[in-house]
């Protein structure tokens, strides 16, 4: 029995990944503190223009909301979310009890991630625990979702019912590590991956062309709103595994209103994406508002109407 405000459990993304729509999701931060007005206006201007909008759970290891807490309230107004789940900080205890949680409230959508490091973040004096980490996290759904516990012992009331997705980063260095690591989570129940940012579309083509072809599950290629030349420069020095063009630091300078240009480019590797993979991840941090526009700009028509379940 759901106890979520409207009763209802919205399954659009689903939906869409198994009948091999193109696929469109958002990320939204929740806040740091308990006001969840920006949070929630920022969704709201993603209805009806993204199957999903991902809560993200201590992104780079950086306090804030519960990404299950701030997933119900995004149920509530009607966007459906996807909650990240990091095993950075629970144990195996724990993120049983949050994923059966997050069913109850009409969650369904879970993305299965290890966890950005503690010493990245804003606690760095804070204990670890990756207790499991994504593979095993994945295994752990997959378990919970046949009405088995992590020791494979019956729920008494009731299996979960959770999507469970992954990320992918096709600009990994070691091909060899990328491809294992990819196969692995789709053995432990992957049902669509989530790139990170995405700036070398022909390593997106090559991952597509030789690794993701031999599985028939959504590839969604991480695009991410680039707001100024120096924005630009700050994420090639301080994000791992990224290298944006100096061709595209170059126009971002150039241009006379460089957050414009910005949506331009997004909107540019939106089209390039779609032609290489079953949708986009959307990346704006602080202007989700963006998000829209850089859809409309790309051509990507709105998303067909959610699909309620009782």
């Amino acid at each position: 029995m759901e106890n979520t405000q409207s009763s209802t459990v919205l399954n659009s993304f689903r939906r869409a990944a198994q009948a091999g729509e193109f696929l469109v999701t958002a990320e939204v931060a929740p806040p740091k503190g308990v006001d969840v007005t920006h949070m929630i206006s920022m969704a709201a201007t993603l209805k009806g223009r993204v199957h999903a909008v991902n809560i993200t759970d201590g992104s780079r290891a950086v306090l804030g909301m519960s990404s299950l807490v701030a997933s119900v309230f995004l149920l509530q107004k009607g966007i459906e979310p996807i909650c990240q789940v990091a095993c950075r900080d629970r144990n195996r205890i724990a993120l049983q009890a949050d994923l059966m949680g997050a069913h109850a409230l009409g969650i369904r959508n879970i993305l299965a991630l290890t966890g950005d490091p503690v010493k990245v973040g804003d606690h760095p004096n804070a204990r670890g625990v990756f207790d499991l980490e994504s593979v095993r996290l994945l295994q752990l759904i997959r378990k919970m979702n046949q009405g088995l516990d992590d020791n494979e012992k019956p729920f008494t009331d009731g299996a979960t019912d959770l999507f469970a997705g992954a990320a992918v980063d096709p600009q990994c260095h070691s091909w060899s590590g990328l491809q294992k690591r990819f196969e692995r989570k789709i053995e432990a129940g992957a049902q669509f991956f989530q790139s990170q940012m995405i700036t070398d579309f022909e390593r997106l083509e090559k991952f597509m062309d030789t690794v993701a072809v031999a599985y028939d599950k959504p590839i969604l290629a991480g695009i991410f709103l680039l707001k100024s030349a120096k924005n630009a420069q700050f994420i090639n020095k301080y994000v791992p595994g990224v290298n944006i063009p100096q061709h595209l630091i170059d126009r971002l300078a150039q241009a006379k209103d460089p957050l414009e240009e910005g949506m331009k480019i997004a909107a540019e590797q939106v089209q390039i994406a779609g032609q290489l993979c079953q949708g986009v991840h959307m990346m704006a941090v602080k202007r989700e508002d963006m998000i829209a526009p850089i859809l409309n700009l790309a051509g990507v028509p709105p998303v067909k109407k959610a699909t309620n379940v009782h």
